[in-house]
């Protein structure tokens, strides 16, 4: 890898969150939770140096890497030359068209670690992805997987639980990486559960609820424009103290209070 960028006179640029994996086991890794069956579609955002997506290209139908990054691309032209079945992409993966994949593809990819909360996000949200295998940041793993009385307990982990099961494949020390990062990480995969649609209801209050980490659920609520009296019912319908905070209510708690602040008084 050091030689590649050296012969492209590149190096990492921090700003596009650019830790380049170079350890052969974490991709072993990854492809094995992936469970290709070389037909589908796998998307991979951030391809880097383009180590993850020869190895995707080797195992899925088709491959489209989505780099950001326009240094990288004579470098992924080189490493990908040979697999027909890749496409590189010069786009922000912000921007990505989900539509324009077909049904039931995958995300498969070390995320840019700058941006891996919203593209999780996105990729959820679109019913054309039905796996995502990602690399991310150990803290944002921790919250993606976390359940009620979790240190990691968040908006992002009910937003995830609401539409995947998600699973730990392996953290991956900073010296699997080009440069190492300062912190951890890991692999974890999200299997999206058929069927499941958004629910602006829930998301706005869960996005409330945790405005404000130290206030109280009932103070987050009513800061965000919720009825103070609709909010005290439905905390006294569901038999929530006044005073519980959000990180102690569980996803079914939450979807019970959405039922519940949507009922007229």
């Amino acid at each position: 890898m050091r030689e590649l960028l050296g012969r492209h006179g590149l190096s990492p640029d921090r700003s596009f969150g650019q830790n380049f994996l170079v350890d052969a086991s974490v991709l072993d890794a990854i492809i094995a939770a992936a469970e290709l069956d070389g037909d589908e579609t796998v998307v991979e955002f951030g391809p880097g140096l383009g180590a993850l997506t020869v190895a995707l290209a080797g195992s899925a139908g088709k491959v489209r890497a989505v780099e950001l990054d326009e240094r990288l691309l004579p470098v992924l032209a080189e490493t990908t030359a040979g697999h027909a079945n890749v496409t590189v992409v010069h786009q922000d993966a912000l921007r990505f068209d989900y539509a324009s994949l077909e049904p039931d593809s995958m995300l498969v990819a070390n995320l840019p670690y700058n941006v891996a909360t919203p593209l999780i996000r996105n990729s959820l949200e679109s019913d054309r992805i039905s796996r995502l295998v990602v690399m991310v940041q150990k803290e944002v793993a921790d919250r993606l997987r976390a359940d009620v009385g979790d240190s990691g307990y968040s908006a992002l982990s009910l937003f995830t639980a609401h539409y995947a099961d998600v699973r730990l494949v392996r953290h991956v020390q900073p010296g699997s990486f080009l440069p190492p990062p300062k912190v951890t990480s890991s692999v974890v995969r999200l299997d999206r559960r058929p069927g499941v649609q958004a629910d602006p209801g829930l998301f706005r209050l869960i996005r409330s609820a945790f405005a404000h980490r130290r206030k109280t659920l009932r103070k987050n609520l009513i800061m965000s424009g919720y009825p103070e009296g609709t909010v005290l019912s439905a905390l006294d319908t569901l038999q929530l103290d006044h005073l519980v905070r959000a990180e102690q209510v569980s996803p079914d708690g939450f979807r019970r209070l959405a039922a519940a602040l949507q009922r007229p008084d």
